[in-house]
Formats: structure tokens, C-alpha cells, sequence
């Protein structure tokens, strides 16, 4: 990008100049200006988004791109160059002697994803690298500071012989592999076109008399709903198929005849298909086993019966069950088992001998679900709860570690904990159940450069010792995590540890996935905060507040005697009476326990659990404890703060922190809805539009470049994208509006972050989830919603969704809305990948279809879209779908619909928040948009803080909503506030042209009553800061801009002439030039720098 701005010219030559002189004068001046050092410096180094990251690429990408930031003490500057010099060591790039890539003086202004184009990089490389820019004038700056990445193991080849280690036992995970869908034989294609129906189906099963039941395990599933019996005793149902439900029988059978029973309930005829699947397991003392699936021989009657559960009913008149196909078959997919066994933590362990000094050491390894790595007994790094979450079926994570600093020559000895996570998930007890990929499981290598050159590897195998014996007894993200003190190994992970009693450890089946760097930050404990009071609420029985709702775990200081127990609970909410309300939880436990070793001062804190909460119940606690006895730890992706928001008016910066604690809490390597209940979700509607506003919060690039990994691995083969993702609630509805922020969220890190690398990562997947959805569609219009608005304000302080026709949105209108917009998106991205064709049947679709919706769903004669909600005008209004001549009329519905109808409250769910408090600055009423937010009265986002919430809740009436679904945590009714904040209040937005902060809109939005906002924002191109106070009629704004960065600036004023720029008015200015005036505001081109504009 050329300068457009003349800036420090060479002075006119005085008149006693000779020519000759001035010839000369001028070459001097040029040449000292040439040879001058730039006042750009470089600074920030980025590799893929991350600082200096160890073992990030592999198979997946061998060609990093890197980043960089410029600051300058001089207006206006711009890079002209850069050259980049990559190296094997450090010593070669200070001696400028690059070994792997020379980039020499490439004449570019661009600082952001330059692809690495040097040798091809092998596995374990080292790489170091540095740059230098030339500035407006052609002057060179210092070289940078010395960056690094290094290479991981790039195939499965580079794990050499590393195998997957673990402590199976012989317990199967998943019973459902040998068995049948099923049916009534009357139901000609219940797997297609079901109909309505419940079915009995019954079988007599034989236990032998002569041998003891060990343990007995019957699962069942159904599409819709299954319910179990045995022996006539109601087992419980399982709504759904995709988790099954798990039912200990072992005591319930007895000897000879016993009848199972299955109820299956087909209710919804929209989802296209019906059926029952399930399987007893027996296992005797003996070591013999029996599997009973649902098969042809059980007897299917379509009316109950009285008796038809006792052993004699005479079933001889039903027929047999019809087989509908194996389990794993499509409609429905791999059925997987949920677990209900609660495992105790695995120690893995192993010693060797380095016998050379030492140069580098690394580790790669992946411990599923959870791990931590310990060497010398020393725990490496501080990442908690690693690696990232996935859909293990298709991919799984490694991290890298240097751990040069934690070995010696001589005897070492390494070891790992490897907790269950999402990867063995015992909830199939709850209500929530989720999928269950295997035992816990371990991949490592480690890889030690001598300083002779030579490599020395250490490799999990069956050498390693394994036990399940020591102090962490069970462990559950949801429920907590139980440790006994007593049962602690010292000196476990150091050398010389008697491991005799150990097991050899087992190799195990890997995990499906492929094996991939975590190319995103890892979670860490962030902050720690102490509680603000304690309480006794009953004997021994305390309650702490945290003053905050946040997530992470408590860390405990306590003396007592061996074998005391303490119990700590967590909550959002109090009871009345004081005591913990943990309604909202539903399934969740929330519970850690604690026995003590009874050895003076005794710290615990957990390792692989976390939860949402504010109040914490201490049960148990020797003494009386005090506010020093707990810690809050504040746990959540390590992703780097950007932005920072305050204003004049109190509330609304409340508002802001509770929206940046409860966005920050549901970071746990994916998006979550919510950090406490025994849910902790990657729901997809969520975050369409409020991924942007958290973008301006934190540098999420890598964060949602994962998620959208996560959402590609979750497609189905035949384009099908989930609601949850990763799936471990495998959700498929096939709607539109949540799989939609697949594309919304890929436009999102193009717009703030200018990664055009992303759009062709999902293009192909995007275009075939758009394919496979085109079948939906009639007469250009698709009619796929599942959720609708989602918790619109009911008119009822104790419903949680409205019966309110007049608030309810056609699920079609916001389907083909979404819709629209996504066709549009890929239309653009089509463009921009040179696929012209594809373009132009995007296009031609998005018109098509804009044309039908409107004839549809708008009614000209009112002038509102269908039934007149706040929603339904505005995803037309958002979108750019209303004619020019109903614009109008549109907006004024949504503007009366706000102000008569909601009393000046937020009238949307999460669909309409999206888009509300941005359309209504569009269109000229960020008054409105004020009002909103700064309502204390329900519903709102300031009601919310009157009630007591710091983060933001469910439910507009999260304090008098059903239980069962009112988290205060949640991110989805943030909607587009915090990037109106920023971008429409403040005034700090991309330009859509030029994305990625490379041209950027400054257009704050004055409101009456606020007196200043200041907002910074640390792009991806450096710092963008925007302060603007009123005093009386007089405006004035302080704006910076990074080098390398232009601006177009609107400036709130009643005529250019009252707008000065550094104290000079805009025709006297070398700085900023006068492009126009629009109603209320002055609009000019601005250079980079810092500046004051002051105007009337």
C-alpha cells in the first residue's frame, strides 16, 4: 500500500543556492535519510498466532505463516519492505547467515500471515527467525528480537516406537457393538418414514443357577425414547439415542427365568426414523460371559398389556421384532456406551539414564483424556486440564514440552497422571449423558539432543509402569474429584521410586483420531482470588463467598488428623437459609472431597475438574475456617487480552465485566454454553455473532480456528453439520441458524484478523453442508429451525420459553434468513478464492431467495415481516434483505414493536440479540440501543446486575425461571453487545474492504447522558485506542492508530468547520483530509499516529 499521505518533505532549497549546491545539498540529504535507521520497530512475533510455540506443525501444516507488529514514535508511518531470515540456531541469525530461509528485501507493506516459503522443514526442527522492515522513507529498522517455533512429528512414522499405553482391565466400553435396531414388523420403513407409535417388546432371558453374577449390564437407546424393564421393576427411560442408558442389574436378576422389558416411543414423525436398540451383558465369577442384543427373538406387541412383564404371560400371539440393521447404521450413526464407573486417576512412570551431556530436550505426548507431566518430580509447565478438548473419533491432540532444564546426566525418571476428561465420561447416571471414548490412555516421546549430535528417545511402551492405587480415587469434570492424602506416593515421579507393586503397563488400541499439534494456547490457572466472606449456615457446615462467579476450582489450606474428610461444594446461587441452591446443576455434583494425610499444613487443590460458581460449602473442616483456608483459581484458555471498555455510566460497566468474566469462563479449549450444570457444551448458535465481540476481548484466532477444526472433524460424510460441537451430545437437527455459525464464525477471523488462509480451509466443508441443506429448500425457501428464537423473554417470570404467539419468530423466516446471509458469505468467499462460477451461483441463489422471502413473509400493507417480532424485522434489516421503499416502515415496526410493546426492553432471544443494539445504531437510533442496555428493570442485561448476577445469565428471568434450565453463566444473551460497545460506542471497527484492521472505521456513536467512553483494542497490526468526552456542546476525541494503518474517521460535528485535528482545523492539517459530511458527521482520511479532534 502506497502512503497517500506527503509527509516530512525535503525543504525548498534557499535562493543563495547555486544549482550545483543544491544538487548536492539535496543527494546528501537523500542519502543521510536513506541510510538512517527507520523509527519502526518490530515487535511481537507471531508464528500461526502463538509466541514461540514448540511442536505445532505437522502433517496438517508444514508451512507456517508469520506475524508481526510495528510501533513507531513518528505520524503517518508505513512499511515499504521487510525481509525475514530464518536460521537453525540463534548464533546464524545474529551473524545474519540464515541455514533455512532468506526472504531478502521484499518490496510489501504487509505484516500479517506471511507464509513460510524456506526449506522444506523436517520433524524436531529447530527454527529461529527474525525480522527487518524499511520504512515510508526507505530507512531500514534494527532487526527484531530473535522468535522460534520448532516442528513436531509430522506422521505416525516420527513416533518411531512409541506405542499407546494404558490400564484397560477387561472391561468392554461399549456393549452396543454386536447388536440390532429394531422394530414392529408393521412398520414398513421405520428407519425413513416412521409413524407414530409405542411398542412393547419383551424376552425371557435364562441365568444360570449354578454361577455367581458378577456383574450384569443392560443398555438400551431409542429413537425417540426407550424405557427398561426388568423383572417387572422400572428401570428408567433414555430419551434420545445417542447416549444410551446404563443400568447395573446385577443384583436384580436371579436365578433361571427372568423378562426383560423394552418400551420404545416414537412421538415425532419431523425426524425420520424410529427404533430401539440395546444389550444385556452377563458376567459370571467364572470368566464366562453372555451378550444378549435386541434382535428377532424379542416379541413385539403395539398396546400394553396387563402382565405382559411376568414370566408366564403367554406372549406366543406377538409377533417377533423386526431387525432394522446393525447398530451403526445410518440414520443414527455409532451408538456409544455412556459410562457410570467413576475411575481413579492413572500414574504412569518410567526411569532411564542420560548418559551424554545434554544439548535440548523435548516431549510429545498425548494423555487422553487428561494428563500432566511430571520429570525428576518436578510437574512440567503449567498447563492444566491438557490437552484441548476434540472429537477423539477423528482427531486427537499432542503437546510439545522442553524439558532441557529438568533433566541431568545420569538417573532420570519421568511420569505422567492421566485423568478422564471428556474422554472416558461416566455420565450415563444423569440426565445429560454424553459419549464415552475408552479408558484413559497415554502416547509419549521423548527426544534428547546430545551435544555431540547424536539423539537419545524415550518411548511409552510396556516397559512403563502403571497403577490406579494412588490418591486421586475418582475424577470427573462434572461431578469433582475425590483425593486421599493418605494414599500420596512420594518421590513417585523421581528416580529410585520402589515400584514393585506397580502393574507393566498395557498397550492399548489408540484412540480413532488422528494425531495432531494443539496449535491453540493452553489452559492455565490465570488469577487467584480470595473470598470476601464465610458463613456458618449449619453445625460444621460453612459457606464462602467468592464475591464473583467464576470457574476454575478452590485450592484448601487445612491441619487435622489422618482420615478426616472434607467435602467442598460449589454454587451459583443461595438458598434463603444460606445454604448452596444446586437446582441449576441438575446432574452435576460439583463436589470435591478431601482426606487428610495428617501431617501439619496440608494444600490440595484439583487436577482434573472444574466448574462454574460463587459460593463454595466447606462440610467437615477440622476447626473453624477462615477466610485464609480457600483460594479461588481461576482456570480458562490462556488467551491473550486485546481490548478494554469503560464509559461514564456505572451500570454499564458492570454490565461489561459480568460479560467478560462469564466469556472468559466458557473458554475450555472450546466454546462452551456454560461452565457449571453437568451440560458444558460447544453449542454452535451461541456464538455467531458474539465470537466477534469476544475477538475484540481476547486474541481468539487460534482459539476458534480450532473450534472450526472441531466443527469439520463433527461433519457427517454426507455434509450434515452438527448444533454441538464436538458432538458429545451428537445433536444433528439439520437446521439452519446453529450450524450457520460454521460460516459466521470463518467470516469473523477474516474480518478482525484478515485470514484468508481459513476461508479455504472450510470452503469445501461449508459448501457441502450449503449442498446438503438444498434439499430442504422449496420455492427458494428453507424451513429447518429446531430452536427458533431461542429464550425470548417470557411473558411469565417463571416460564422459560414464552407461550406468546406474538413473540414467537417463524422458524422459517429465521431459517431463510440465515440462510440468505450464509449464501452471501459464500459468495464472497467464492470471489475471493477465484471460483467464479461458484460465485455466481451463490449469488444467484441469495437473490433468488431474498426475492421469494419477500414475497413470503413480508406484509407491504403493514410494513413488517410476518407476524410483526422484533426478530423478524431484524434479520431482513441485518442482512440487507428489505427493499429500499419498506426500510422505513420495517425499521419503525422493530423501533414500536421496542418501545410500546417491550417498554423499552430487549424484546429478542439469542437469535434477535445477535443483530439488535448494531441494527438500531444502523439505522439511527443508538438511543434506543442505550435504553436497552441501561434499563434496571426486567428484562435486561441491567436487571441481570440488579439482582446480584457478575456474569451474565440463561434466561432474561434466570432468578425466577424452572431449574432445570437457568445456569448464570451463559454467553448466548451477550449477543452483539460487547462488539456494539466497541465498535458503535467506541467507534473501532475493520473496514470490510480492507479487513484485518489494515484500514480501519473510526465512527463513535455519541448518546445523550454519557459523558466519555474510552475503549483500546490491541489488533492484530498494534494498538488502536479511541477516548471521547462532551463538555457542554463541545466534543472531544483522542484516536491512535498502529503503524502501517490508514483510517476513515467520523467525526461527530454539526459542519466541518468546527473540527480541528491537533489544534488546527482539517484544511490547515498535513495529517487528515476532508472527504466529506453526512448528517452529524465530518468524515476524513487519516495517516497513523495519535490525534485529538475537537468539535461542536
Amino acid at each position: 500500500m502506497k502512503n497517500p499521505f506527503k509527509i516530512y518533505p525535503i525543504p525548498a532549497l534557499p535562493p543563495l543556492f547555486s544549482p550545483f549546491c543544491g544538487f548536492i545539498l539535496a543527494a546528501f540529504l537523500i542519502t543521510l535519510r536513506a541510510n538512517a535507521l527507520a523509527t519502526l520497530t518490530v515487535y511481537d512475533l507471531r508464528c500461526e498466532y502463538l509466541c514461540n510455540p514448540e511442536g505445532i506443525l505437522g502433517s496438517v501444516n508444514s508451512r507456517p505463516r508469520l506475524s508481526w507488529k510495528l510501533e513507531s514514535s513518528e505520524p503517518n508511518q508505513y512499511q515499504t519492505a521487510y525481509r525475514i531470515i530464518v536460521a537453525s540456531s540463534p548464533s546464524l541469525l545474529e551473524k545474519e547467515q540464515p541455514d533455512l530461509w532468506d526472504t531478502g528485501k521484499v518490496q510489501s507493506d504487509e505484516t500479517t500471515h506471511i507464509v513460510y516459503g524456506g526449506k522444506p522443514l523436517p520433524s524436531f526442527a529447530e527454527c529461529y527467525w527474525r525480522v527487518m522492515v524499511w520504512d515510508s522513507h526507505n530507512r531500514p529498522s534494527k532487526w527484531s528480537k530473535i522468535a522460534k517455533w520448532s516442528t513436531g512429528p509430522a506422521s505416525i512414522q516420527d513416533w518411531g516406537n512409541a506405542v499407546w499405553i494404558g490400564l484397560d482391565g477387561i472391561e468392554k466400553t461399549n456393549w452396543l457393538s454386536d447388536t440390532w435396531w429394531i422394530w414392529h414388523p408393521n412398520d414398513p420403513n421405520p428407519q425413513v418414514q416412521p409413524q407414530k407409535a409405542t411398542n412393547y417388546f419383551r424376552r425371557l432371558i435364562f441365568v444360570h443357577p449354578h454361577k455367581n453374577v458378577k456383574r450384569a449390564i443392560f443398555q438400551y437407546a431409542g429413537d425417540d425414547m426407550c424405557r427398561g424393564w426388568l423383572n417387572g421393576s422400572d428401570l428408567g427411560a433414555r430419551k434420545g439415542y445417542r447416549t444410551v442408558k446404563y443400568c447395573d442389574i446385577t443384583y436384580g436378576l436371579v436365578p433361571g427365568t427372568n423378562v426383560l422389558g423394552l418400551t420404545g416411543y416414537k412421538w415425532d414423525t419431523n425426524r425420520h426414523s424410529a427404533g430401539i436398540v440395546g444389550s444385556l451383558l452377563i458376567e459370571y465369577e467364572d470368566g464366562t460371559t453372555e451378550l444378549i442384543p435386541t434382535d428377532e427373538r424379542w416379541r413385539v406387541w403395539t398396546n400394553e398389556v396387563a402382565g405382559w412383564l411376568k414370566k408366564d404371560f403367554d406372549d406366543s400371539s406377538w409377533p417377533n421384532a423386526k431387525i432394522i440393521g446393525p447398530v451403526g447404521m445410518e440414520p443414527w450413526g455409532k451408538v456409544q456406551a455412556a459410562e457410570d464407573r467413576t475411575l481413579p486417576a492413572r500414574w504412569v512412570r518410567k526411569e532411564f539414564v542420560v548418559k551424554k551431556p545434554i544439548s535440548t530436550a523435548k516431549v510429545y505426548y498425548s494423555g487422553l483424556g487428561l494428563s500432566e507431566l511430571y520429570i525428576n518430580g518436578h510437574k512440567v509447565g503449567d498447563k492444566v486440564l491438557s490437552p484441548a478438548l476434540s472429537y477423539y473419533s477423528n482427531r486427537v491432540y499432542y503437546v510439545a514440552e522442553d524439558v532441557t532444564r529438568y533433566l541431568k546426566r545420569g538417573s532420570n525418571a519421568i511420569g505422567v497422571i492421566l485423568g478422564n476428561g471428556r474422554f472416558y465420561a461416566d455420565r450415563s447416571r444423569v440426565y445429560a449423558g454424553t459419549l464415552n471414548f475408552g479408558f484413559p490412555k497415554l502416547l509419549l516421546k521423548m527426544r534428547i539432543q546430545h551435544t555431540d549430535g547424536s539423539t537419545t528417545e524415550i518411548v511409552s511402551d510396556e516397559s512403563w509402569k502403571i497403577t490406579d492405587q494412588g490418591p486421586i480415587r475418582a475424577n470427573s469434570e462434572f461431578d469433582g474429584e475425590e483425593y486421599d492424602a493418605r494414599l500420596e506416593m512420594d518421590g513417585w515421579a523421581n528416580p529410585g521410586f520402589d515400584d514393585s507393586k506397580w502393574y507393566q503397563a498395557q498397550i492399548v488400541s489408540p484412540p480413532a483420531g488422528i494425531l495432531a499439534p494443539q496449535m491453540t494456547p493452553p489452559i492455565k490457572v490465570i488469577e487467584t482470588i480470595k473470598p470476601i466472606s464465610v458463613r456458618e449456615v449449619a453445625p460444621g457446615i460453612h459457606v464462602f463467598d467468592m464475591g464473583q462467579n467464576i470457574v476454575g476450582w478452590c485450592r484448601l489450606k487445612v491441619r487435622g488428623p489422618a482420615g478426616t474428610t472434607v467435602r467442598i461444594r460449589h454454587a451459583e446461587r443461595l438458598n434463603p437459609d444460606g445454604t448452596l441452591y444446586m437446582a441449576n446443576y441438575r446432574g452435576a455434583r460439583a463436589t470435591d472431597l478431601y482426606i487428610l494425610r495428617g501431617s501439619g499444613l496440608e494444600i490440595y487443590e484439583p487436577r482434573f475438574t472444574y466448574r462454574g460458581f460463587r459460593y463454595v460449602e466447606i462440610k467437615g473442616y477440622p476447626g473453624k475456617p477462615t477466610l485464609d483456608s480457600i483460594e479461588g483459581r481461576v482456570v480458562h484458555d490462556d488467551l491473550e487480552p486485546t481490548g478494554v471498555f469503560t464509559c461514564s455510566h456505572p451500570l454499564v460497566n458492570k454490565i461489561f465485566k459480568a460479560a467478560v468474566w462469564g466469556i472468559r469462563g466458557n473458554y475450555r479449549s472450546i466454546p462452551t454454553d456454560c461452565p457449571q450444570r453437568d451440560e458444558r457444551q460447544g453449542w454452535l448458535g451461541d456464538r455467531s455473532q458474539e465470537s466477534i465481540g469476544e475477538s475484540y476481548l481476547f486474541c481468539v484466532a487460534p482459539f476458534y480456528r480450532k473450534w472450526l477444526y472441531d466443527i469439520i472433524d463433527s461433519q457427517r460424510p454426507n455434509g450434515s453439520i452438527p448444533n454441538v460441537a464436538p458432538p458429545f451430545w451428537p445433536i444433528y437437527t439439520d437446521n439452519v441458524t446453529w450450524p450457520s455459525t460454521f460460516i459466521f464464525v470463518s467470516d469473523m477471523l477474516l474480518r478482525q484478523y484478515g485470514d484468508t488462509h481459513i476461508i479455504s480451509e472450510i470452503y469445501e466443508p461449508a459448501e457441502k453442508w450449503i449442498n446438503y441443506m438444498q434439499q430442504f429448500s422449496k420455492n427458494n425457501l428453507i424451513d429447518r429451525d429446531s430452536y427458533g428464537d431461542w429464550c425470548v423473554p417470557p411473558e411469565h417470570p417463571n416460564l422459560i420459553h414464552t407461550k406468546d404467539t406474538n413473540r414467537i419468530t417463524s422458524g422459517a423466516l429465521l431459517a431463510s434468513a440465515y440462510f440468505y446471509q450464509n449464501l452471501k458469505l459464500m459468495a464472497e468467499y467464492a470471489t475471493m478464492l477465484g471460483k467464479t462460477n461458484q460465485a455466481t451461483m451463490f449469488a444467484g441463489k441469495a437473490e433468488a431467495l431474498k426475492k421469494s422471502f419477500n414475497e413470503r413473509f413480508l406484509d407491504q400493507n403493514k410494513g413488517r415481516y410476518d407476524n410483526g417480532t422484533a426478530t423478524s424485522s431484524l434479520l431482513p434489516l441485518a442482512f440487507a434483505m428489505v427493499p429500499e421503499e419498506f426500510r422505513g416502515p420495517v425499521f419503525g415496526n422493530l423501533v414500536d414493536k421496542i418501545l410500546n410493546d417491550f417498554k423499552g426492553h430487549i424484546p429478542t432471544g439469542v437469535i434477535g440479540c445477535q443483530f439488535l443494539m448494531r441494527t438500531l445504531t444502523q439505522f439511527g437510533r443508538g438511543d434506543i440501543a442505550w435504553m436497552i442496555l441501561t434499563n434496571e428493570t426486567y428484562p435486561g442485561w441491567g436487571y441481570m446486575i440488579k439482582q446480584g448476577a457478575t456474569t451474565i445469565w440463561e434466561l432474561w428471568n434466570g432468578d425466577t425461571a424452572d431449574p432445570q434450565m437457568n445456569s448464570g453463566n451463559h454467553v448466548m444473551l451477550i449477543g452483539d453487545l460487547i462488539v456494539w460497545m466497541f465498535e458503535d460506542l467506541a467507534g473501532i471497527r475493520p473496514d470490510p474492504e480492507i479487513p484485518g484492521f489494515k484500514h480501519i472505521i473510526m465512527k463513535p456513536t455519541p448518546i445523550p447522558g454519557l459523558t466519555y467512553v474510552e475503549a483500546s483494542y490491541k489488533s492484530i497490526r498494534g494498538l488502536i485506542t479511541s477516548r471521547w468526552e462532551t463538555r457542554g456542546q463541545e466534543f472531544t476525541w483522542h484516536v491512535t492508530l498502529p503503524p502501517n494503518t490508514s483510517a476513515t474517521v467520523w467525526i461527530p460535528s454539526a459542519h466541518p468547520n468546527t473540527v480541528k485535528i491537533n489544534g488546527k482545523t482539517l484544511g490547515k492539517s498535513t495529517y487528515a483530509k476532508l472527504i466529506g459530511y453526512r448528517t452529524g458527521y465530518t468524515i476524513c482520511k487519516l495517516g497513523n499516529g495519535s490525534y485529538t479532534f475537537t468539535s461542536k
